[in-house]
């Protein structure tokens, strides 16, 4: 027998923050398990706590969520933005710091590679790039603005010998990013849900949102698109997983192709393909 509680819970799940779990209740159950029993609840009762207890939303994201990532995933993307489209951004008469935003940093390996990667260009006076790293869970965000990760991380498994030297302290049994690169970036929680707080970013240069919409349906994929395509500056660049393709959904992107990756150009043209080879 189906359990309705269950299911009214994937459904505002879903509601809160585009995550799926309809087709998979039995995952949905695994998740929530051990905090419904926690507080002596049904499924059903629940969702009636989330309604009078809003921050217990912080607590259910954290059981949602998979925050697995790395320092330099998908590193042919990272070297295409910092090497190449940075370096066209900065050809460009501007009256503010470059802004990138890293839509779903989630632990903060992907804004620090950028930072670290940025850095090693040479090309960019303090200031004059600015990365903004938003997630959904609080607890990782804890973590990201931390900077310190574990000697036996995972986050670790792609990152070069002499980056690590360069960028990082030996602290407590662990590394810790340096003040620099630190300072780079700022941190801010934010549901890619919520549009009304996405509005309030201002423009961005360049959005990373990698391996984020394969947990999201059609519907919430193109509304997710909808808002970064909102936020990004005319000629801006969005960069999704290696895994995610919009070339389905007439949203104002183009593709570009360079040699070891793509990624999308926002346009008014909806409809041309721009092959791009990178210098």
């Amino acid at each position: 027998m189906q359990d309705n509680g269950l299911v009214k819970l994937s459904q505002i799940i879903y509601e809160y923050c585009g995550l799926r779990f309809a087709e998979r209740l039995y995952l949905l159950k695994e998740k929530v398990s051990k905090r419904v029993s926690e507080l002596g609840l049904t499924h059903w009762e629940y969702c009636k706590y989330i309604e009078k207890s809003p921050s217990e939303w912080d607590v259910l994201v954290e059981l949602l969520t998979i925050n697995e990532t790395y320092f330099y995933r998908e590193e042919n993307q990272l070297n295409e933005c910092c090497s190449y489209v940075l370096s066209l951004m900065m050809r460009e008469n501007r009256n503010r710091p470059i802004r990138i935003w890293s839509a779903a940093c989630s632990s903060g390996e992907e804004p620090y590679s950028l930072a670290m990667l940025i850095q090693e260009t040479g090309k960019f006076l303090p200031g004059s790039v600015e990365i903004l790293a938003t997630d959904i869970d609080k607890m990782v965000l804890r973590k990201a603005k931390k900077g310190w990760y574990h000697h036996g991380s995972f986050a670790f498994r792609r990152t070069p010998e002499h980056l690590l030297k360069k960028y990082f302290l030996n602290e407590d049994g662990g590394y810790q990013i340096i003040p620099s690169i630190q300072k780079m970036i700022q941190f801010q929680h934010l549901n890619l849900l919520d549009q009304d707080n996405i509005s309030q970013l201002g423009d961005v240069d360049i959005i990373f949102c990698r391996n984020i919409l394969i947990y999201f349906d059609y519907v919430t994929t193109k509304r997710v698109i909808r808002s970064l395509h909102q936020n990004l500056a005319a000629g801006g660049y969005l960069f999704l997983g290696h895994a995610e393709s919009i070339t389905d959904m007439t949203l104002g992107f183009k593709k570009v192709d360079s040699d070891k990756t793509f990624y999308y150009r926002k346009e008014s043209d909806q409809n041309e393909t721009v092959q791009c080879i990178s210098g």
